[in-house]
């Protein structure tokens, strides 16, 4: 079974006098890799949550997003009466010295200065918090199934492709012999054009002629590709999402299409090649995605 490293979950809930939203995400990536933005009151338990996804969530990008509305009660920013006095009055003495009068909006100004606003973190109520890892676990189970659902996708995808390279590989045993006999024929008109019949060891000639057709036989590259081939969908079967070890299959799949390539020596055959490297280079495509 494939898992993609692509998911997504979310979730909002109220307690007290807030909405709570929470959003995660994931992308692909070679490890895991966390970011995580809460609001400040939450700060002491981001341990707690990365900790939470690095149980949960083996590999990828994953962001987390908390944020918390207040739609009642008490406001957490106050107005500093006194910083905005003291500002306005060394402002209005400045005003004075340089004749500014009253056409700039001192009040404007002063707002935008430090201290003229209180803001206080009210302490991290655990009743609260706990209603609100429950809700992070279920985004992380959204982000899960998401992550399953997609790897339903990439699965269906991938072997497909698989099956089409073993397909191609079949479509080669039309052209070997045909090869085979070709290259016979070209080497023994290259040959008796260039020498007379005397001049050539006839035995020598045939010893060289097998050693150079064991040479280009790619029966083994066959065979390996096939067990590779064969390795590859057992694997994509297997319990648990294998991406790495898919991708390292995947490699011995391109050395072995790459020596058949170089070995051919025919151009029906190297077209089967090049359509069975395209083929390929999608399933990597698809594989950077796969957990």
């Amino acid at each position: 079974m494939l898992l993609s490293m692509t998911g997504f979950g979310k979730a909002t809930l109220e307690v007290e006098n807030k909405k709570i939203s929470l959003e995660i995400k994931a992308l692909n990536s070679k490890q895991l890799d966390i970011s995580i933005k809460i609001p400040y009151v939450f700060k002491e338990k981001e341990i707690e949550l990365r900790n939470e996804i690095m149980k949960q969530l083996e590999r990828g990008k994953v962001e987390l997003y908390i944020s918390s509305e207040f739609f009642g009660g008490e406001n957490t920013s106050k107005i500093n009466h006194i910083a905005i006095e003291e500002y306005y009055k060394e402002l209005s003495k400045i005003s004075d010295n340089l004749k500014i009068g009253n056409s700039t909006d001192l009040l404007n100004i002063i707002m935008k200065l430090p201290d003229t606003v209180k803001v206080t973190h009210s302490e991290l109520d655990e009743n609260e918090w706990q209603k609100i890892f429950i809700s992070f676990q279920e985004v992380i189970q959204n982000l899960k199934d998401f992550r399953k659902q997609e790897g339903v996708v990439l699965e269906k995808d991938i072997t497909s492709r698989i099956s089409t390279i073993v397909s191609q590989l079949q479509q080669l045993e039309a052209f070997e012999s045909q090869r085979i006999e070709s290259l016979k024929k070209r080497m023994h008109q290259n040959l008796a054009n260039s020498f007379s019949d005397e001049q050539v060891d006839k035995n020598r000639f045939e010893q060289e002629l097998i050693y150079y057709i064991e040479k280009i036989d790619i029966t083994e590259e066959k065979v390996r590709l096939t067990n590779h081939c064969n390795y590859f969908l057992s694997t994509c079967n297997e319990k648990e999402s294998q991406g790495k070890k898919l991708g390292f299959i995947a490699q011995e799949i391109g050395r072995e299409i790459n020596t058949i390539g170089s070995k051919a020596n025919d151009f029906e055959i190297q077209k089967i090649v090049v359509n069975m490297k395209d083929e390929l280079e999608k399933i990597k495509e698809q594989l950077m995605n796969v957990l």
